[in-house]
């Protein structure tokens, strides 16, 4: 069976304070918000998404920013949140102008898998809203229903669908979904940034690509052992990097890579 072949695409980038992505012991009682902070701690994060042709379906990872962000970026995301980060979407970098530029619309796509429900991971999804099926865990879904930190607007009158976590081979847990039952691809349990943060495992002709989303934010931060600014847990944050970092380190796995690494480039992986 032909392996899978991985699209890494920008969807421009989001403008926050580095303690965001990377925990820093500090006096400032949040430094993530960047409130307080010099301009100096403040930086551009690439905000990936993952589009993978895959022998059994079109499968795209994550949805990144709206094309709301150039033009009414304040009532896409609110006042409180653009005080913390905003976004920047050059044109042409959307989702669906990048899917447009490759010959596919959201009708191509078989499913959506949702890493987690935070704005820079969602804000698109309205770009794919006729996508055959999106998905997320159920229990991320069920926090985003009630948790701060998260933007319902943003998937108003788009049916999500979830999934109940099951044993699977991968993960601190080694929870998650087997998506098309044949070990392939999978959803892997990974929380601690969100309380059902999911990172997505592929199988390629190279050997196994993680896609870690935010449980670290680039290498270094599993490398160093740095997590992520804000998390919903600090114990599973730490034991799902962990884990990461170890998988990294198998000979069977040909790359990991962090949502917002700023030292990743677009690019193909087959």
């Amino acid at each position: 069976m032909t392996a899978a072949k991985i699209h890494v695409w920008h969807t421009g980038s989001v403008y926050m304070d580095e303690a965001m992505a990377f925990h820093e012991k500090t006096w400032h009682p949040a430094p993530f918000t960047g409130w307080l902070r010099p301009k100096s701690k403040k930086h551009h994060f690439p905000v990936s998404v993952y589009f993978i042709e895959h022998p059994k379906g079109n499968v795209l990872v994550d949805t990144g920013w709206s094309e709301d962000i150039r033009t009414k970026q304040q009532q896409h995301l609110g006042r409180l949140t653009m005080s913390m980060y905003h976004g920047v979407l050059p044109e042409g970098t959307s989702v669906r102008e990048q899917l447009h530029a490759h010959g596919y619309t959201a009708r191509d796509i078989d499913i959506v898998m949702l890493s987690h429900l935070h704005a820079d991971h969602v804000s698109g999804i309205q770009h794919v809203a006729n996508a055959k099926n999106i998905v997320t865990s159920d229990i991320e879904w069920n926090e985003a229903q009630k948790a701060v930190g998260y933007i319902r607007s943003m998937w108003d009158g788009v049916r999500i669908n979830t999934f109940s976590l099951k044993a699977i081979p991968f993960g601190p847990y080694k929870l998650g979904l087997d998506v098309f039952d044949d070990g392939t691809l999978y959803f892997v349990y990974t929380p601690g940034h969100t309380k059902g943060l999911c990172s997505v495992l592929v199988q390629t002709n190279q050997g196994w690509v993680l896609l870690a989303a935010d449980v670290g934010y680039a290498e270094q931060s599993w490398q160093e052992r740095i997590l992520p600014g804000t998390m919903a847990n600090k114990e599973e944050a730490a034991l799902s990097l962990n884990w990461v970092r170890d998988f990294a380190q198998r000979d069977d796995c040909f790359a990991v890579l962090a949502n917002h690494d700023r030292n990743v480039q677009p690019h193909v992986m087959t």
